[in-house]
């Protein structure tokens, strides 16, 4: 799927991009009527802050997720370090809309109350707020100081310190190595994944009735490669090509090789994008198979502070 350039706004004003439409038409979940402003030729200057958004629609933008947008800024910039995206979560899912950084980690995200974007963004823009501040300040569910608990495995902010390839297309998981120093623990890792076919893949052609369906196994593409060494769950939305729906991806970092159980950094490539958490490797093919259904959300397999997690018991 490709998509078209992202206009340049007006100046001095934050692009606002709705990404959900149905039969032609854009929806805005009622968005513009919650943020308020007051409308000066194409753009809605926010409160106090005067904070100017510049709303934009246009179906070649439909289902444009976060990590798609910064390979979509045109030559010159886009003027201002965040794009805000009304997108479907935003629309039918209830959640804020989507903040997406384009400075520090170009594609990471983070929600924001709708009725709060005016000030967050004047907070932003004016450097008493820092997108990595955001990422901090996320509840479980990925809107930044909402009313959700707080990740027991904050999301890291730590800056990559070398560019990445793009990741491989895939309409599955992809398991992507990053940490190299112990090559018994990642064939132990894939061999209880149940072992990658001559193909690349763990979990495919097991037998149904050998299948633990409290335990479902992870289907996924693996990604052996070095030039993925040390990357960290910010960067990982804007590596995805755009052509396939992504499930999710999922790290084998340092962690996976130093603690019970395997624990693998699973990170959001939608609903909040970049927001990561961590699960015991037997967990992730569940979390996996309840997302491309839609039977779950990213969030409810977010492991919240001071409280047992469900997969837990």
């Amino acid at each position: 799927m490709s998509f078209p350039a992202l206009p340049q706004p007006a100046p001095g004003a934050v692009l606002l991009l709705c990404t959900c439409y149905e039969e032609g038409r854009a929806l805005w979940g009622g968005l513009l009527d919650r943020i308020g402003g007051r409308r000066e030729d194409d753009v809605l200057v926010l409160g106090d802050g005067g904070v100017r958004l510049h709303p934009v629609e246009g179906l070649g933008w439909d289902q444009l997720h976060g990590g798609n947008v910064p390979a979509l800024v045109p030559d010159g910039g886009p003027g201002a370090p965040v794009v805000v995206l009304a997108d479907i979560s935003m629309v039918y899912g209830g959640a804020g809309p989507l903040l997406v950084d384009l400075a520090a980690i170009p594609g990471r995200g983070v929600r924001a109350p709708s009725a709060r974007l005016g000030g967050i963004l004047a907070a932003l823009l004016g450097g008493t707020l820092t997108f990595d501040d955001l990422v901090r300040g996320m509840d479980h569910y990925g809107v930044y100081q909402g009313d959700g608990g707080r990740p027991a495995f904050p999301t890291p902010t730590a800056p990559p310190n070398r560019p990445f390839p793009p990741l491989p297309s895939s309409t599955a998981a992809l398991l992507v190595r990053t940490s190299f120093d112990d090559e018994d623990g990642w064939r132990a890792l894939l061999g209880e994944l149940g072992g990658a076919d001559e193909d690349g893949w763990v979990g495919t052609g097991l037998d149904p009735d050998e299948i633990d369906p409290e335990h479902y196994p992870l289907e996924a593409l693996v990604v052996d490669d070095r030039a993925f060494e040390g990357l960290g769950p910010g960067p990982v939305p804007a590596l995805v090509p755009p052509e396939e729906h992504t499930t999710l991806v999922v790290l084998a970092d340092a962690r996976t090789f130093a603690e019970p159980g395997r624990p693998l950094t699973v990170v959001d490539l939608y609903d909040t994008p970049g927001q990561s958490t961590v699960l015991p490797c037997r967990e992730v093919g569940s979390m996996a198979c309840n997302l491309e259904i839609s039977n779950m959300d990213f969030h409810e397999f977010v492991a919240v502070d001071d409280a047992k997690p469900w997969w837990e018991g």
